[in-house]
């Protein structure tokens, strides 16, 4: 990206930040859009969306006829987070919370193993990417929607880690829960996202891998500006 006509004609650049629950992807690639004054995408956001919202409408999560309907009622009524309007929105209505629940991301977790629930979403994630940039953050950002992207990264933390962060996470949001469920629950989603036949939990073949088990959010933040900086 030295040279400033690197990208005429070209598609805007994309960083993508892929990586499992609680491996920090989330905070690391809000901040680093906030740096480069980049769009940031939480893919994660929208199936979380299309599951909250079919846990509202008591919809069958394997029914992927009743979810695309859906996917096409929800494409005209939400709003993801920008940097002048940080919430959620669903009808008008500031979900961003609802969204955060273990049940909401159980649920999110066994929408998006269903093949053309994630084809359907697709769209949606590729219209974020606008100039000047898009830093993007899921599970298959790297692999599936932005394979061209400048950069790859894959964060990723023992499990015993990871629900331990989640489990901060919840009680500093006031809501209850067991650490040691949280465990299995972390890891069954692993499980899951890794096995799934339609665009599984992996890291791309070219992307950076960071293990940040023993990192706190600003040392992971330093090495993801490290390999930034590296490219730009």
């Amino acid at each position: 990206m030295n040279n400033p006509d690197h990208h005429a004609g070209q598609a805007v650049p994309v960083i993508t930040i892929d990586g499992p629950s609680g491996s920090g992807k989330g905070t690391i690639s809000q901040t680093l859009a906030e740096h480069l004054g980049w769009h940031h995408l939480d893919s994660g956001a929208l199936y979380r969306l299309l599951a909250y919202a079919a846990l509202q409408d008591s919809l069958d999560l394997n029914d992927e006829v009743a979810l695309l309907a859906l996917v096409g009622r929800l494409s005209e009524s939400y709003q993801l987070p920008t940097r002048e309007n940080p919430v959620i929105r669903l009808d008008g209505a500031d979900v961003s919370d609802a969204l955060r629940t273990e049940r909401c991301a159980d649920a999110a977790s066994k929408t998006a193993a269903l093949p053309a629930v994630r084809k359907a979403l697709l769209a949606w994630q590729r219209h974020y990417r606008q100039p000047p940039g898009l830093v993007a953050d899921g599970r298959d950002m790297g692999t599936v929607v932005f394979p061209d992207a400048e950069l790859k990264l894959f964060l990723t933390a023992r499990p015993g880690i990871r629900a331990e962060r989640r489990y901060k996470q919840l009680k500093d949001k006031g809501m209850e829960t067991d650490l040691v469920v949280l465990v299995k629950e972390v890891e069954a989603r692993d499980a899951r996202d890794s096995a799934r036949k339609a665009s599984p939990l992996k890291p791309a073949a070219d992307a950076l891998i960071i293990d940040n088990s023993d990192l706190n959010a600003a040392d992971t933040l330093r090495q993801v500006l490290q390999a930034v900086h590296a490219i730009m």
